[in-house]
């Protein structure tokens, strides 16, 4: 069964000093641009199936991207998040490293941000 993997992009994004907060937008379209090419990807999480991605405050101006999902936080997106993971019933992981976060999502797994840049680039792992 495929696993839906559901990703903090701010969290994500601001996980590397790249000037990121120069150009949220910019940032969160290039991160929505290479998770395109993981559905299929087999990771220690399982096959990923659908890739939802929470977007919050200026990054929600990010155009929509195939194959992703891109969900627009009206507040937060941790609240968000856990609004998206409850009304999932495929197996989920959650990519974040908000340890607030984390504790809400209880059994859900989760990963941090390197988890999901080493799938992504792996040659900078």
């Amino acid at each position: 069964m495929d696993v839906v993997l559901v990703v903090d992009a701010a969290n994500v994004v601001g996980s590397r000093p790249d000037g990121w907060w120069r150009d949220r937008v910019g940032a969160t379209t290039r991160l929505l641009n290479q998770l395109a090419t993981l559905p299929g990807a087999q990771t220690s999480a399982g096959v990923l199936g659908r890739i939802i991605v929470v977007v919050e405050g200026h990054a929600t101006a990010v155009p929509d991207t195939p194959s992703i999902e891109v969900v627009r936080a009206p507040r937060d997106g941790d609240t968000t998040i856990i609004e998206v993971v409850t009304t999932l019933a495929d197996p989920t992981v959650v990519v974040t490293a908000d340890r607030g976060l984390r504790t809400r999502l209880g059994d859900v797994p989760t990963h941090g941000p390197r988890w999901l840049w080493d799938l992504l680039d792996p040659a900078r792992s």
